[in-house]
């Protein structure tokens, strides 16, 4: 719904639809020492050893709908203004599902603190506005567009929780890829003749260079265990 008191720039992309920078030391590292970090520690979860989803969304019907859709996997929590979501990603949290129209403090905004912070978690945006160039500079990992079915959400978030056992370079393969599938399926203007779209696909062809030597190095079973599921970058991972 509309906030009239909103962000601007955050209304004209909202309504209706990187994890943090990438991590410079393992782009550096290469080799054994990319290879020994692929795999990171367990997300952080809750007391009962559930991983934690924090839904936020400011129509409480539509927040409690997603809410119950997780329940039965995840420690779900909900916050339904930007303040409250940056209140409640002060514990512990391993996604994040972000509606970018917000009271108050806007979705952008939210997203904008959350990857300032030292927190280390999986953010996508779950939106009914169609996404513009301008998402490229957003650090989302994902960007989803409303309305969401509950097999998709579900998807949505163990690709999500997923991708928190990986290191921060592989985490960001997976943020490029979120980028270029949100524009590629959403975007209605000529991405040929964008210059950040073509930046974008430059970025991705890189990455992936940098992940097929270290591919190189797996042993088949490394391979299988681990990169599996990098035949289709942006497919979800099942329930």
């Amino acid at each position: 719904m509309p906030d009239p008191g909103g962000d601007p720039d955050a209304e004209a992309v909202e309504s209706g639809g990187s994890r943090r920078r990438a991590d410079a030391d393992a782009e550096d590292n290469g080799g054994s020492d990319t290879q020994q970090n692929t795999a990171t520690s367990s997300p952080s979860g809750s007391s009962d050893g559930l991983e934690t989803v924090l839904v936020v969304e400011d129509e409480e019907p539509l927040a409690d709908l997603y809410r119950d859709w997780l329940a039965e996997t995840y420690d779900v929590r909900v916050a339904n203004t930007g303040r409250d979501a940056l209140d409640q990603l002060e514990e512990a949290v391993d996604v994040v599902l972000l509606d970018r129209r917000l009271p108050g403090i806007s979705g952008h905004e939210v997203l904008n603190q959350a990857r300032a912070s030292d927190e280390d978690y999986q953010v996508a945006m779950v939106t009914a506005v169609e996404p513009d160039v301008d998402v490229l500079e957003m650090g989302f990992d994902d960007y989803v567009s409303k309305p969401i079915e509950r097999d998709e959400l579900r998807s949505l978030v163990a690709s999500l929780a997923a991708r928190n056992q990986y290191s921060g370079y592989v985490q960001r393969y997976f943020r490029l890829l979120s980028k270029r599938a949100a524009l590629e399926r959403e975007f209605d203007g000529d991405l040929a003749d964008c210059p950040d779209y073509q930046a974008l696909l430059e970025e991705i062809t890189t990455v992936e260079a940098d992940l097929g030597a270290l591919v190189e190095e797996f042993t088949t079973r490394d391979f299988d265990a681990q990169f599996y599921w990098f035949s289709d970058g942006n497919a979800a991972v099942g329930d």
